[in-house]
């Protein structure tokens, strides 16, 4: 299935995306026994989604809503780091034995279709293709060969970064939390359409120019050494995120740099999953 989080009339809501663009409302279906797509994954009810959506009709569609991140207010979404050699190398930095972590904020994403803001005190709003995991079952110290049994699926990701803000200090975080600098989207597609450890491309397209290219057999730390060291940190809950980070060719890093600025469309694809698109607009 592809999950998806949204508004629709001023309402909150989720819903399946069915055939090529229309939305069964998952809320209405389950008879309202769960608020929202992170309510859903906590009891353990995807089985119940799937039978729900199984051979009901379209409700509306995609474009009848505003879709919001895929989950709007994860407990905590942890980002890797300098997890793609070419990423590494770019800057001029060296491979750590163990991975590189930092915090965004659940204020700091919009959903597909819906603006990254650059802030008026910086140019250098950069971009950043990702595959984001999102969490299915609370664990703890969880072994990396059982970590697919954790994970619920997997969504686009733009870890959009102001870079002069990230450099200020040897901190990455205030670069990395600016409001609604991220893109986090369009959906999620469950675990059970992406078995584990599929291979998966990814890429930025920024104004149609393809800027990164990659595929997740480049990542020095696999997904299931990321879940595994996170979950030593603290429990993982459901709804929780894992940005999974991104390969080489950022836009700080090109001769001349390429920022982001208003007016300009980025676009993350990833093959498995679909495109998550985003607009640049001035705060304001």
């Amino acid at each position: 299935m592809k999950l998806v989080s949204y508004e629709r009339n001023g309402q909150a809501s989720f819903g399946a995306v069915v055939g090529e663009d229309g939305v069964v409302d998952l809320r209405e279906a389950l008879g309202g026994r769960y608020a929202d797509l992170q309510a859903l994954l906590a009891a353990d009810a995807l089985g119940e989604a799937a039978a729900a959506v199984q051979g009901r009709a379209a409700e509306f569609h995609l474009g009848d809503v505003t879709l919001l991140p895929v989950i709007p207010r994860p407990g905590k979404i942890w980002c890797c780091g300098l997890n793609y050699g070419e990423h590494v190398r770019e800057t001029n930095r060296e491979v750590t034995e163990q991975p590189t972590f930092f915090l965004r904020v659940a204020d700091s994403q919009v959903g597909h279709d819906q603006a990254i803001i650059a802030p008026p005190e910086s140019t250098q709003v950069d971009y950043e293709a990702e595959i984001a995991v999102v969490i299915g079952k609370a664990g703890r110290r969880i072994q990396e060969a059982d970590v697919a049994g954790y994970i619920a699926g997997y969504a686009c990701y733009n870890d959009g970064s102001i870079r002069d803000w990230q450099k200020h200090t040897s901190q990455w975080v205030p670069g990395k939390n600016f409001w609604r600098t991220g893109g986090f989207g369009p959906w999620m597609v469950t675990a059970d359409e992406i078995p584990f450890g599929t291979v998966m491309r990814l890429q930025t397209v920024l104004n149609g120019q393809v800027l990164q290219d990659a595929t997740t057999e480049m990542m020095i730390h696999s997904i299931a050494r990321q879940i595994a060291y996170v979950s030593t940190i603290a429990p993982l809950q459901p709804g929780d995120v894992i940005v999974t980070g991104t390969p080489g060719g950022v836009g700080a890093r090109r001769s001349p740099p390429v920022w982001m600025k208003p007016g300009d469309v980025c676009e993350i694809v990833v093959d498995k999953i679909g495109t998550l698109r985003n607009p640049i607009a001035a705060e304001g």
